[in-house]
Parts: C-alpha cells; structure tokens; sequence
C-alpha cells in the first residue's frame, strides 16, 4: 500500500484521495450530509450579510471547523467499527471523545456566530 508518487502527480493522488473521502462522508453518514447542509446555509448566510471581511472569514472558518472535525469522528468511527463489533470500553470511550469533539465545535461555532453578530448589530 506504499505510495511512491513524488511532486506534483502525488499532490493529484492525495486530491483524488480527498476527493473520496469526502464522497464517502456523504455517502455513508448522516450527521456529515446534516452538518454540511446547515454549512452550506451559514456560508449563504454569512456572504449575504453586510458585515467585514475578517468577521464573514471568522464565521465560515468556525462552522467549516464543525465539517473537519466531523469527518475526523466520523474516521475513527468507522477504525473502531472496523476493528470488531464486539462492544470495548476503549472502543466506546473513543466513539464518546470523538462525538464530544463534534458537539465542542458545534459550540465554539454557535458562540461565534453570537458574538460577532451580537456586536454588528449594536
């Protein structure tokens, strides 16, 4: 499984890498086609309003964050699933930080759009 493409024909594997992963994330789970959707809205969103450039760029960059980091779960989701069905409590602790790290960004990007919309609007 070694890859031994050098220069600029391994940046055009690891897209086409990229690419899969992220069709497989829309594929195969649900609360990645659901975040992405809701994404999609907030950029909308947030290019229709009238607000700077450094707040539009701090309100995609946060809900764009809760994207990464649910690929990121929904990747060791998938290593624990694959390692066996059996249920493991370092199996299930990982699942758990890997939701908790979603629901945090989730946060952190719900507290940002707040503050930085709370401050346009006063």
């Amino acid at each position: 499984m070694a890859n031994n493409a050098v220069g600029f024909i391994r940046i055009v594997k690891a897209a086409g890498y990229s690419w899969q992963g992220l069709r497989a994330a829309w594929r195969h789970e649900a609360a990645f086609r659901q975040e992405a959707i809701a994404a999609l809205i907030a950029i909308v969103v947030a290019c229709w309003l009238d607000i700077d450039t450094i707040t539009r760029v701090l309100m995609i960059g946060a809900v764009v964050f809760v994207i990464i980091v649910e690929i990121l779960n929904s990747a060791i989701e998938s290593v624990v699933d694959r390692i066996g069905p059996e249920h493991h409590p370092l199996a299930g602790r990982a699942k758990d930080m890997g939701s908790a790290a979603v629901l945090l960004s989730i946060i952190l990007a719900v507290f940002v759009w707040i503050a930085l919309l709370w401050s346009h609007l006063r």
